[in-house]
């Protein structure tokens, strides 16, 4: 597929609508051949003296105005709601897409520059760059036609200046492909270092780097200014290019028609050049250039919109595997807290890793073992519909785990990460996102967190930011702990929950844990610490060996 071929999907999604706005528009221009015809009938009457027959081609020309201005209305309005409609539903295509990728997709930046900056260019493209291409097809070979019957010699002026217009434009369009396509990677370089930096803003002050950070946002902004630059510069050219061909164009027609008149040339016509037929071919031929003026102001338009399109299709193109489910909120799925693995294997890094088949009855807390990187995180992702699996079968709650059990299979479940990200949200909204009503003050003793409470300024009002400013690692984990147990959630996925925390802290995390399963959990761990596979009820192994390279 190629990026045009991916700009007329786009098209379908404006559908009809934008087709008739088109179509709406280009009618609109071509009664301007009405309008010139009735402008040069009523002002050649009234050179001859003839006034009443001028005022009545002066209300036909007012008319044919009125009714054209009401078609680029209409017109307009149709193709500017197809326009923001296709956008709209693209950008949540995207997104929607975007949200169901696995850990290791492009980074979040790109992501959000695609589809708020650059999908935005794609609208200038279905408004602008698609009516004027429909324009440039009808109208000029309309106003060529009546040329023709007017005089031969003004139709082989406009027919040689006309072709030669866009023969230079598609010269210049492959220098702003080009240009479109740098620009658009150096905005997204551009949001990536400002989301990276952002998030680490503390650090660069503790490490008194400002002066770096700002030297970095110096050069990218530099180098986006170039290719800003440089796609302005090939936007001059093109309009450049215009210009001179149409200016010579009607320039050329003037002096034929004025020259005619004064009965200096008697060739090039059928009979003789009136007044009002000069009149009518010199107004007609500003308007044979116009939609071709519309399409080169819109030609950047479509090299921007092809590099979009290229970025489309280049993420559409990424066969990663998505999610499972639509990631949107369900019911839980009935059935008991059961999980097993039948001949299963997950994709890590390129081949297939096959995992050992186990078997989670409802209570049951297992723990998962093997070296870094043989697939225990892997693991739990699958379990969690988070990472489909490669081969064989997932069971949860006695049933296939699958699209359409996904999203409800997640509503019984709570993770417990290693990496902890606490939202910008108050500890009571951390530890409750769901509004249960539950006793925060049971779920913090049993993970060993109250005095982490006790601490922070405003208790569970406190805001701990989205850094988790006021807490330690080891403190975060410990309320992950406590997050779970609120949760009442039926199965729990750790993943090493323990580590790189110091002994103490370990054994709250450890004492939570095994306060869910107690509770009646079905816990899952993915761990290396001796301490926590002790006090689980049983252990599995992955030994982490590859089988076939992964599709």
């Amino acid at each position: 597929m190629t990026a045009d071929d991916r700009l007329r999907k786009l098209e379908a999604r404006a559908g009809r609508p934008l087709s008739l706005g088109a179509w709406l528009t280009a009618g609109a221009g071509a009664l301007w051949l009405v309008q010139a015809f009735a402008a040069a009938q009523a002002i050649a009457a009234w050179v001859q003296a003839e006034g009443g027959t001028g005022l009545a081609w002066a209300a036909g020309f007012t008319a044919a105005a009125l009714v054209r201005a009401a078609l680029e209305h209409l017109g307009g309005g149709q193709i500017h709601r197809a326009a923001d409609r296709a956008v709209a539903e693209e950008r949540q295509a995207l997104l929607d897409r975007e949200a169901r990728r696995p850990e290791g997709g492009p980074a979040s930046a790109e992501i959000a520059a695609l589809a708020t900056q650059k999908l935005a260019l794609l609208r200038p493209y279905l408004a602008r760059f698609r009516p004027a291409m429909l324009r440039v097809r009808l109208l000029p070979p309309l106003i060529l036609a009546a040329s023709l019957v007017v005089s031969w010699a003004v139709a082989v002026v406009l027919l040689v200046a006309g072709p030669l217009i866009p023969v230079f434009m598609a010269l210049v369009g492959m220098a702003a492909r080009e240009a479109s396509e740098k620009q658009m990677a150096e905005i997204g370089d551009m949001n990536a270092l400002l989301i990276d930096r952002i998030a680490a803003l503390p650090d660069i002050r503790l490490l008194d780097a400002t002066a770096r950070a700002e030297a970095d946002f110096a050069a990218r902004a530099e180098g986006l200014r170039a290719r800003t630059m440089a796609v302005l510069r090939v936007a001059f050219l093109s309009s450049t290019v215009l210009e001179l061909f149409s200016a010579l164009g009607v320039a050329l027609v003037a002096v034929y028609v004025g020259f005619t008149l004064l009965g200096e040339i008697g060739i090039g016509h059928w009979g003789g050049l009136t007044l009002a037929e000069g009149l009518f071919v010199l107004l007609l031929a500003p308007e044979f250039f116009q939609p071709l003026r519309d399409m080169a102001a819109a030609w950047h338009d479509r090299a921007s919109a092809r590099a979009v399109a290229a970025e489309l299709m280049a993420l559409e193109d990424d066969r990663r595997p998505a999610i499972l489910g639509e990631g949107v909120k369900a019911d839980p799925l009935p059935g008991p807290a059961s999980i097993r693995l039948s001949g299963v294997s997950v994709s890590r890094g390129g081949a297939l890793v096959a995992l050992p088949d186990v078997a989670l009855a409802p209570g049951d807390a297992v723990a998962l073992t093997g070296p870094s990187g043989s697939g225990k995180t892997s693991a739990l992702m699958a379990v969690a519909g988070l990472l489909p699996a490669g081969t064989g079968r997932i069971e949860v709650a006695g049933v296939p785990l699958a699209d359409d059990t996904a999203d409800a299979w997640r509503a019984r479940l709570t993770l417990v990460p290693q990496t902890v990200h606490i939202p910008d949200v108050t500890l009571h909204a951390f530890l409750d996102p769901h509004g249960r009503g539950g006793d925060p003050g049971q779920a913090l003793r049993t993970a060993g967190a109250e005095d982490v409470v006790a601490r922070l300024p405003e208790g569970m009002a406190t805001r701990l930011g989205e850094t988790g400013a006021g807490v330690s690692g080891g403190e975060a984990r410990r309320l992950l702990v406590a997050r779970a147990y609120l949760s009442g959630a039926d199965v729990v996925l750790a993943d090493e929950p323990t580590a790189d925390l110091d002994s103490e802290t370990a054994r709250h995390v450890i004492a939570g844990l095994r306060a869910l399963a107690e509770r009646g959990a079905t816990l899952l761990v993915a761990t290396h610490d001796p301490r926590l596979i002790a006090a689980m009820d049983r252990t599995v192994t992955i030994p982490g060996t590859a089988t076939e390279g992964a599709a």
